[in-house]
């Protein structure tokens, strides 16, 4: 549809609905005296395709899929089909002692995505609590099979895994986890593999050489009591989208082999063809242990994560005894209506060969990013993976509060965009034509020229 024709309803005043949201509603991510007094939410009414509309009839274009969740648009009428289907036939049912169509059918089609690999699938809520439920996982697997040492967890620095306090002890992003740290368990951290942090005459290689080098060192001291190393394979994404190469991941598979560690690969952000492949682990060539899916499932529609696993975590926890068993549970696990989106999501990319069109697609950004930064002293790091385009803005260009006032001025140039830190990156909607992209891109660079002028 195009966005000229989205018109917002009838009877909603924007400066209301934002003073009652200030009012009772506290928002994520947000100090609500700065949004009270300086950055207002912004009052959301319709949506379709790329676009969002305000209340007082505005467009923007979501650039960041909505925190990375709407992989087709919004108001997908594929999705919106399958979803009122299932309305009208189970909406939910407790997955303890049942099951339905949904949950099964979805777990076999990301078996199948694994070439039965990762047989497993344990549903969660939200990206966190599919954090929780492996590190909780391979602690109790580690366990039952004898060895309750290992109750130790590695993750890298910049890491960012959730915002539960099981996910924030594997995460180290000061913002989110000093305040909760008195709280939180003890992991290790190693270097991260970002290849931004190349010295003068070295390759991103070498970054990555050393950062396998630092996790070698820990296993070889503390091997025998770690449950398992936790990665954010090819982009550390609210590490201001910190890249690598997939032979990085490789060299983590083959030393936590080496030294008998479960390896988590939380592509949370990252699956669901984000990294350019539906799994990025795919592109390193290796499966890991487990493997934690969110956002982008259900295609931007409904809340649900998945952890995927293998025959030997499953098998485990077969036993008699309950104890034994993982108890792990909420009450909406497995629901229908979610599920169900999520099967009508991978039945997109069945039908529509969505990797194949993204690969073409993906084109349509870097070009003209590149032609108008080519040699422009306010940005740095220009890079890509898959359908995740970032540049940095130097720290004496971006100043105090660059996020804000980006995300500010975006919305004048009819985009929803919010850079991390002073990493300005896109993760747009997986869409049909590649010249909303070059639209997109410049309306990028045209924000860029308004907040931190040449």
């Amino acid at each position: 549809m195009d966005a000229s024709l989205i018109s917002a309803p009838q009877g909603l005043v924007a400066s209301d609905l934002v003073t009652r949201s200030l009012r009772h509603v506290w928002h994520p991510c947000t100090q609500m005296k700065r949004a009270s007094e300086h950055s207002p939410p912004l009052p959301i009414v319709r949506g379709t395709g790329p676009w969002l509309m305000d209340a007082d009839g505005r467009r923007y274009f979501d650039a960041i899929s909505s925190w990375w969740v709407n992989l087709f648009g919004h108001a997908d009428a594929r999705l919106n089909a399958a979803l009122k289907d299932q309305l009208d036939t189970l909406s939910h049912v407790m997955l303890a002692g049942c099951t339905h169509a949904p949950a099964v059918d979805l777990a076999e089609a990301l078996s199948n995505r694994t070439g039965g690999v990762l047989g497993h699938a344990f549903y969660g809520s939200d990206g966190a609590s599919a954090i929780e439920i492996a590190l909780k996982m391979s602690f109790h697997a580690w366990r039952n099979l004898g060895q309750g040492a290992r109750r130790e967890f590695v993750c890298l620095r910049q890491s960012y895994h959730g915002e539960t306090l099981g996910a924030l002890a594997v995460t180290d992003v000061a913002i989110f986890r000093d305040a909760y740290d008195p709280l939180l368990m003890r992991a290790h951290l190693v270097d991260s593999p970002d290849a931004r942090q190349v010295e003068p005459g070295e390759r991103p290689e070498d970054v990555e050489a050393r950062a396998l080098a630092d996790l070698e060192r820990l296993l070889q001291a503390r091997g025998p009591h770690i449950a398992a190393v936790i990665i954010e394979p090819l982009v550390q994404c609210a590490a201001g989208m910190a890249m690598h190469a997939p032979s990085y991941v490789r060299g983590v598979r083959v030393l936590c082999d080496a030294f008998g560690v479960h390896l988590i690969a939380d592509e949370i952000a990252v699956g669901c063809g984000r990294s350019g492949t539906f799994f990025a682990c795919e592109q390193a060539g290796i499966w890991p242990d487990f493997i934690t899916l969110s956002k982008g499932i259900t295609g931007g529609y409904l809340p649900l994560s998945v952890v995927l696993t293998r025959d030997a975590v499953y098998q485990a926890f077969w036993d008699d005894s309950m104890a034994r068993g993982f108890l792990h549970s909420h009450s909406y696990t497995g629901n229908p209506l979610a599920c169900r989106a999520a099967t009508t999501v991978l039945q997109r990319f069945a039908d529509d060969d969505v990797l194949a069109r993204n690969a073409l697609l993906s084109q349509g950004v870097m070009p003209t990013w590149s032609a108008a930064l080519a040699g422009d002293e306010r940005v740095t790091a220009l890079r890509q993976r898959g359908m995740i385009w970032a540049f940095d803005v130097s720290p004496e260009r971006a100043g105090v509060d660059f996020s804000e006032w980006f995300h500010q001025a975006g919305r004048r140039h009819e985009l929803m965009i919010r850079p991390i830190g002073r990493t300005v990156y896109v993760m747009p909607p997986y869409l049909q034509a590649a010249e909303v992209y070059v639209d997109m891109a410049e309306r990028v660079l045209a924000t860029l020229d308004e907040v931190v002028p040449r």
